[in-house]
């Protein structure tokens, strides 16, 4: 195979989690560095626990993460047909066999083992049945399943995984494993190899949790006389417990949904993503797309098992903390213009936008998102922290009302009357209000701290932020006179909202 091509065949039984998610990123990686495809496709072959919502957050999450696909979506209920001729033809080559062992059967024969201290495996009771015995147990109407036969001499099968080296292992630690059930239903390891040779699969990628099923499925590529492609099989990403990360496990905390609600930045994660099992030879960790595409490889995937510190993270996100760091650094970096069309999205879920951002006011908006950006730590904050901003309905913080308000009772009167020298000021500067501020706090024999910090809690329901008087002329004079004109409520009934 001189292309490269390779797939992500997330089940749809739930939301894309974050596992599936590095998955996806890392197939995606591969792809772009070497100018392939990847192909989505859907293994829907569990009737009862896919839905149609799953397959649709698969797609909206790797959608809203960048991780386009070439190829599909395919769905694997459509390719049923070629599952059950792979079979066929299995059975007709003599690398497969019809066995009719009952459910209690094995059960009994697993029993037995079990108290004989032997291994836990099939015994070939069905493998030499000829074509004469299998009619007449089907003429009887026994259901069989049909099992793969692995090699009886000695020997052994192997491949070279890209990560882990080589992989053995020998026949006689395989049993024959069924590949179709009783019903007709063929098995994940059958439809997962055809699937992959009909898509012209030259590289797996995946986790390690699938390589007991890996020697099997080399022995199906080989029987099928396909090709084996190349294996990469990576790290599990373990909570702090050592548990594999799961979606029935942990709930929505892995989910990529959960993480896009909470305003994180899609290549943030991303970015976080990659490092959980990966590391690029050197000391960077914040990578732009085509520098991970250019620093990635396949061989810095690490052997060694990741932890994704979820529960570590401040009282807010709750969440892996250098994951916070990275959103930080891409929020506070990243160009301002694709900032604004992220912020638009939460102001107009909100019902904050206003139509002139796009317009007369579009070089105010994003000065503003600018300004207020170096403290936040994720989209949401700018609807939440920022919401003073856009709007006059705006909660004031617990501690910066106890410190800079309550504490100093005066600021009902200091206040407004600092409001009223900023209406009679020719110009609304950052150096004219200061000069106003100060000269006011040195007639009244107060530290100018006093007016300055109680301006910023009622102006902004904030404790810290940008420079003051930069917040006193992005807010504009009307606004700013407006707010510290109407600050009794905070003084009787601190429940309410600042007045307009």
């Amino acid at each position: 195979m001189t292309e490269v091509r390779v797939r992500f065949p997330p089940s749809p039984t739930g939301y894309l989690h974050i596992g599936g998610a590095r998955t996806a990123l890392l197939n995606w990686l591969w792809a772009k560095k070497n100018n392939g495809k990847l192909i989505l496709r859907i293994e829907d072959t569990d009737a009862e626990r896919s839905t149609s919502e799953s397959i649709e957050g698969i797609i909206d999450g790797m959608t809203w993460l960048g991780l386009d696909w070439d190829e599909g979506p395919y769905f694997q209920t459509e390719f049923s047909g070629d599952h059950i001729q792979a079979a066929e033809q299995l059975l007709a080559s003599g690398h497969a066999y019809k066995c009719f062992c009952t459910r209690e059967v094995l059960e009994e024969k697993r029993e037995a083992a079990l108290a004989a201290k032997q291994d836990v495996r099939y015994d070939g009771t069905c493998r030499n049945l000829t074509a004469d015995e299998v009619r007449a147990k089907e003429d009887q109407g026994l259901a069989g399943v049909i099992r793969f036969k692995v090699e009886q001499q000695e020997g052994s099968v192997s491949y070279e995984d890209r990560v882990l080296g080589k992989i053995e292992r020998s026949y006689s630690d395989i049993e024959d494993f069924v590949i179709v059930r009783s019903n007709g239903n063929p098995l994940y390891l059958l439809c997962n190899v055809v699937d992959d040779i009909r898509d012209r699969i030259s590289h797996i990628i995946r986790g390690q949790d699938h390589m007991t099923n890996t020697t099997r499925q080399v022995l199906i590529y080989q029987a099928l006389g396909a090709p084996v492609p190349i294996f990469a099989h990576m790290p599990l990403t373990l909570d702090l417990q050592k548990k594999k990360i799961s979606k029935r496990s942990h709930g929505e905390i892995v989910s990529v949904q959960f993480y896009r609600e909470k305003g994180f930045l899609p290549w943030a994660l991303c970015n976080f993503l990659v490092l959980l099992g990966w590391n690029p030879g050197t000391e960077q960790e914040i990578f732009n797309r085509e520098e991970l595409i250019e620093s990635f490889t396949l061989e810095r995937i690490s052997k060694v098992n990741s932890v994704f510190n979820y529960q570590k993270g401040n009282a807010k996100f709750f969440t892996d903390p250098k994951l916070i760091a990275m959103n930080e650094h891409y929020l506070r970096s990243m160009d301002i213009a694709e900032l604004g069309e992220l912020v638009k999205n939460e102001l107009v879920g909100e019902g904050l936008w206003d139509e002139a951002y796009d317009g007369e006011q579009k070089n105010w908006y994003l000065a503003t998102l600018d300004l207020i950006r170096d403290r936040f730590h994720t989209v949401k904050d700018f609807t939440s922290t920022g919401r003073a901003y856009f709007a006059d309905d705006y909660a004031i913080e617990q501690k910066p009302l106890k410190k800079n308000i309550l504490k100093h009772p005066d600021l009902v009167t200091w206040l407004p009357m600092l409001a009223e020298l900023f209406t009679k000021l020719d110009g609304f500067s950052s150096d004219e209000t200061e000069r106003v501020s100060r000269e006011l706090a040195a007639e009244l024999d107060i530290k100018p701290g006093i007016l300055i910090n109680g301006m910023r809690t009622v102006l902004t329901g904030q404790l810290a932020g940008p420079s003051m008087f930069d917040i006193l002329t992005t807010l504009g004079r009307d606004r700013v006179v407006s707010r510290l004109r109407n600050i009794d409520y905070l003084y009787n009934d601190k429940t309410e909202t600042p007045a307009t």
